[in-house]
């Protein structure tokens, strides 16, 4: 059986989370060739090389298989240095890596976050991933719990549903004066300017089928950032699906207007996590549950689990 020790499983992870050999030995306080020693020592323990030296680095299967150790051994120690009060431990707070789509981190997920930083010692390490890429990133370990469109376990996690996030088609007034003649003509949605979060965001494609029957033929703008997005739409670039929480006060303030009230894109969400026994993730765990059910709606029969990349 390999035996890893301590120093070595953190370096691993450092390796990781820092993306180079370079910046995990400033990081340690270790000289690059220790580190480099550290990892040849684990890689020989293993019987298998662990990481790609690629830039930035990457894990092999066999790598993502002991950095979910490595990750799992932090969180536990950091738990029990909470649990101990710190006493004894110069154990600093834990890093807590969780992957999130950017319409949840702009709208509603930060709030969650924000109780367990109130009353626990841990620092978040958020990543963006849309569905696919969030599997993965829990399935390498790179991540320890993540908000995701996938309703399928990864191998060591459980799921638990969250809500639905709710998508308004949107569009600034001159934006509607200009190219729908100053009345939303829906039969016209397929070739007008729409913005896109990025190459794999299907929710405006879903919204086109699901009004005229076609596919859309429009020219898009590629905007890949929650806030930025939005920005777009109410400066008039392109209609959009907009996160209803984020399109409700510019409706209201009149900078934007729905082009199909009764035809919004709803997105089921889900909370993955690993089966870990952490008081640490069992806070943030209960701190996000308990944030969706304020913020997102209710999940009704048949729920529809895909969306927009990264969203």
């Amino acid at each position: 059986m390999a035996r890893f020790t301590l120093d070595q499983l953190d370096t691993l992870r450092t390796i990781v989370d820092e993306g180079t050999f370079e910046a995990a030995a400033q990081r340690l306080h270790m000289t690059q060739s220790a580190v480099s020693q550290r990892i040849k020592l684990l890689e020989t323990a293993a019987g298998a090389v662990l990481l790609r030296r690629t830039s930035p680095v990457a894990t092999t299967p066999a790598g993502d298989v002991v950095l979910r150790l490595a990750r799992q051994i932090d969180l536990l120690s950091a738990d029990v240095a909470s649990e101990l009060g710190g006493a004894g431990t110069d154990h600093g707070p834990s890093t807590l890596p969780i992957a999130v789509n950017a319409d949840s981190s702009a709208t509603w997920f930060l709030d969650a976050l924000a109780d367990v930083a109130a009353s626990h010692p841990v620092v978040f390490d958020l990543r963006r991933a849309d569905q696919e890429h969030t599997s993965a990133l829990l399935r390498a370990g790179d991540v320890l719990a993540a908000v995701t469109a996938t309703r399928a376990p990864v191998q060591g996690c459980v799921v638990e549903p969250l809500g639905v996030m709710r998508y308004r088609a949107v569009a600034s007034p001159a934006f509607v004066e200009r190219r729908f003649g100053g009345r939303v003509d829906l039969d016209l949605v397929d070739r007008v300017p729409m913005v896109v979060f990025d190459r794999t965001d299907t929710l405006q494609h879903e919204f086109v089928r699901r009004v005229t029957g076609r596919d859309a033929r429009s020219p898009r703008h590629h905007v890949p950032a929650s806030a930025d997005f939005a920005r777009a739409t109410v400066l008039g670039l392109g209609w959009s699906m907009l996160p209803e929480e984020q399109a409700r006060p510019e409706i209201e303030a009149g900078r934007l207007i729905e082009l199909a009230p009764d035809s919004p894109v709803d997105v089921t969400l889900f909370w993955q996590r690993w089966t870990l026994g952490s008081p640490l993730l069992d806070a943030v765990t209960e701190a996000v549950l308990r944030t969706a059910g304020r913020r997102l709606h209710p999940i009704s029969s048949g729920p529809r689990p895909d969306g927009r990349s990264g969203a």
